[in-house]
């Protein structure tokens, strides 16, 4: 076929070879993974809002998505919840100030972080039945399960430690000085544990066989960290700070990439591999949600309206749908100096579970 010049004299391909070329082009594009597409509009809203009442404040919440289970601390015992029906569906008594619940499901236990006992509850992931306990140090707050090295490791607020604990037998295994006080931690399930210092505003990685710190990397400008989630295949974390912002910082070299805005009075962080979003749940009453476009590019898809006090929250992968606590809150106590910011009390009967979905 004659190859025909411009008006420019330049050399013109082909009719049908143009077409073959675009064709290809749009194949080519078409197939090229998208990860700002796998991300749903911000659409985020209320699916469900269920009063559950009963007795006892909260704190961590966690879903498990295979066994469509949500386990809710309440100081003294845990709330067992359906995923899906949200019905009550059993008890974890004896869990004096229990804060966090972490599951072991290859050993088919849970364990309970206990702040007014300091132990470790174990219980039968079927059964809901108790097993025993473990002994920590002073305070456990957080708590994980850690594939990696098969252990459960607390986070110690009032001793500045983590105790890690083996989850096959519920036998201590050590005890890490941590040198601040500790709040939420990740897993990469590579043998890395990452655990925010609030007091520090520092990030400690600890290496789970080992037991050992390290490194110790600076938050700034991240200031008073509680909350934390990891894409465990990009290698990020993703920190909330009272300073209204989420520190995105590198698992490998500590460096801080990112601190997009967030909400006010931030308690829990979340993220979902399969959309690429991380979630920030505040005190304010809002849910931020970002998107991770690339593993240094992050940008703001909403800021979805919850209800005050919604500052705790677990993610289900299997729905991608957030579970958050609150409830109805009366004026607060006066201040005494002991405790110049005293919580509000809730009003009895009506603690809320609210769901909310893409």
């Amino acid at each position: 076929m004659e190859t025909r010049l411009n008006g420019r004299g330049r050399a013109k391909l082909p009719v049908a070879r143009i077409v073959h070329v675009l064709m290809v082009a749009a194949l080519v594009v078409a197939a090229a993974p998208s990860r700002a597409a796998a991300a749903p509009a911000s659409n985020y809203h209320l699916l469900k809002k269920v009063v559950l009442g009963g007795e006892g404040f909260w704190d961590y919440l966690t879903c498990d998505s295979a066994a469509r289970r949500l386990y809710i601390s309440r100081s003294t015992h845990v709330m067992v919840v359906d995923a899906d029906s949200y019905a009550v569906v059993g008890d974890i008594p004896g869990t004096e100030g229990v804060h966090g619940i972490a599951l072991a499901r290859e050993f088919g236990r849970g364990f309970t972080s206990n702040g007014r006992t300091n132990t470790v509850t174990i219980f039968d992931l079927q059964t809901l039945k108790v097993l025993g306990t473990a002994p920590t140090g002073n305070g456990p707050d957080a708590i994980l399960y850690d594939p990696a090295s098969k252990r459960v490791f607390t986070f110690n607020g009032h001793g500045g430690d983590a105790t890690a604990i083996d989850a096959s037998t519920g036998a201590a295994a050590g005890t890490i000085a941590l040198g601040g006080k500790p709040e939420f931690a990740v897993a990469d399930g590579q043998g890395h544990i990452y655990n925010n210092l609030e007091d520090k505003s520092e990030v400690v990685q600890i290496d789970s066989r080992q037991l050992t710190v390290t490194a110790r990397w600076p938050l700034a400008p991240c200031e008073g960290p509680s909350g934390m989630a990891m894409d465990t295949e990009h290698r990020r974390l993703f920190i909330g700070c009272d300073n209204k912002m989420m520190a995105v910082m590198s698992a490998d070299t500590g460096k801080v990439l990112a601190t997009p805005a967030i909400g006010e009075g931030v308690d829990a962080n979340g993220f979902d591999p399969a959309t690429q979003l991380a979630f920030s749940s505040n005190g304010e009453g809002t849910l931020t949600v970002l998107h991770e476009d690339s593993p240094d590019k992050f940008a703001s898809v909403a800021s979805v309206p919850t209800q005050r006090g919604a500052r705790t929250m677990t993610l289900d992968t299997k729905t991608h749908n957030i579970f958050l606590l609150t409830a109805e809150f009366g004026p607060p106590p006066a201040a005494t100096a002991d405790h110049p910011h005293p919580r509000p009390p809730a009003k009895p009967g009506s603690f809320t579970l609210l769901v909310f979905g893409p």
